[in-house]
């Protein structure tokens, strides 16, 4: 097997996780706060790397001279999570999946504004059809207040999304994976205790197991991932990345019984290809 199939398996076995994890989270919501899951997600992820790391790299792997580093993408990191969980609550798993996916759009016009960089006009349009998609899987028409609310809560946490892959490109610090990793579990459990403390709820023996199958998913998502950028060409891999939409539809469809619309396959047609030709065109930040 080639380094770009590997890189591949491994982009496509992460999505399918993250895909696990936002079911999970979406069966979750209705039993425990917001605060709450955000919390024992960072914490349980931190339980499952940090034996990981001790044995692979001994407490000297845990070192680094970018504490600030690590806690400012911690903390953007942490605040997109919120908005991702919040939209579970009431979008299609599908529907929140595909407003997570317009984070590439956003990258352009944060690294304009920050970073100085210039765009060509053909990615401006590319992003103009993604955000198209977007207002298709709204559907204004029918759409009401509360729609808006977590849909807005969908992109803003895309956009927090690619604002912590400026960031990294910013500071232009490189840190192995696993170091990535815990580091971002251990800020975030920090950053999200006193506010799950405040609404605390104590979970029962099915919601720990399902809270730490949700931190083994996210985990392994997250070490394949990077593992597969690591190996392989980000321009040929990261197209794999879609392929959550393909998770994220048929895990609704069989565990929560929603439907694939029009509108839903359109918005797909638009922010999937749309996300390729973009990523087709330029060398992605992160």
């Amino acid at each position: 097997m080639t380094s770009l199939q590997r890189g591949a398996a491994c982009v496509m076995a992460g999505e399918m996780l993250l895909a696990i994890m936002g079911a999970i989270i979406k069966h979750l919501a209705p039993e425990l706060p917001n605060e709450e899951l955000v919390f024992l997600r960072n914490v349980l992820g931190l339980a499952v790397i940090t034996p990981v790391m001790l044995y692979r790299e001994g407490v000297g792997g845990l070192r680094t001279r970018h504490l600030r580093f690590h806690f400012m993408r911690a903390v953007i990191g942490i605040s997109a999570m919120y908005c991702y969980f919040f939209s579970l609550q009431k979008l299609a798993l599908t529907e929140a999946v595909l407003l997570k996916l317009t984070a590439p759009f956003f990258i352009p016009v944060i690294a304009l504004l920050w970073l100085r960089e210039s765009t060509s006009r053909t990615i401006w349009l590319t992003i103009a059809v993604g955000f198209a998609g977007v207002l298709v899987i709204l559907n204004p028409a029918a759409a009401h207040l509360q729609d808006y609310l977590f849909v807005a809560a969908g992109l803003t946490g895309a956009l927090l999304g690619a604002t912590a892959k400026v960031t990294i490109r910013r500071m232009g610090v490189a840190e192995p994976s696993g170091r990535i990793v815990f580091y971002f579990a251990f800020f975030g459990s920090l950053v999200t205790a006193p506010a799950a403390m405040a609404v605390w709820q104590p979970p029962s023996t099915a919601i720990w197991l399902w809270m730490a199958a949700l931190a083994l998913c996210a985990t392994l998502a997250q070490m394949l991932i990077t593992t597969a950028y690591r190996i392989a060409p980000a321009g040929q891999i990261g197209q794999f990345t879609y392929s959550s939409v393909l998770f994220a539809a048929l895990l609704g469809w069989v565990f929560f019984l929603e439907p694939v619309t029009e509108s839903q396959l359109l918005g797909c047609v638009l922010i999937v290809g749309a996300g390729l030709f973009n990523l087709r065109q330029r060398r992605p930040i992160g």
